[in-house]
């Protein structure tokens, strides 16, 4: 069992060096991308502080379909392109949103959301999907989140099968 423990005084980096590593460990004996997707997700909704969303949206086709997540229910189906997730699968970049209300096209499936980041799963140059976390703080990521949080998504592309979860 993995204990998240969260500790104010540690910076970012410090807390996604030791999450990204707890990570590690729960992926070196799983492969399969659903389940590592899942614990991913559960654990940063656990450990990072200010969030009221963590999920996963997979490529089928053009539009992006809700994979595992924490938090309220969510929009199932967003068009590549269309809000944040949309415009970073279709840009395949990390965006970071310190105002969603300041966003063109903004999609709130949960009106207590103020900011918002968004990571590409990038495999072999190859879109998979994006990594969407959401926080009722405004201004609530930055650059240290982007970094670690993009890490997490390489320690889950490396480690896991992903060849079920989008087409």
């Amino acid at each position: 069992m993995f204990v998240v423990e969260r500790s104010d005084a540690a910076s970012k980096a410090q807390l996604y060096a030791e999450l990204n590593q707890q990570l590690a460990s729960l992926f070196a004996d799983e492969a399969d991308g659903l389940a590592n997707a899942a614990n991913l997700v559960a654990l940063l909704y656990e450990a990072l502080p200010a969030l009221n969303w963590a999920g996963f949206y997979f490529l089928r086709g053009r539009e992006l379909v809700l994979g595992p997540f924490q938090g309220k229910v969510a929009c199932v189906r967003i068009a590549l392109g269309r809000g944040v997730c949309g415009a970073a699968a279709e840009k395949r970049e990390t965006i970071v949103v310190p105002d969603v209300h300041a966003f063109p096209g903004h999609i709130a499936c949960d009106a207590a959301s103020r900011s918002e980041i968004v990571i590409p799963l990038l495999k072999d140059g190859a879109l998979l999907g994006v990594l969407d976390l959401d926080s009722p703080e405004a201004a609530r990521f930055d650059q240290a989140d982007a970094e670690g949080l993009g890490e997490a998504v390489q320690l889950l592309l490396a480690a896991s099968d992903m060849s079920r979860l989008s087409s």
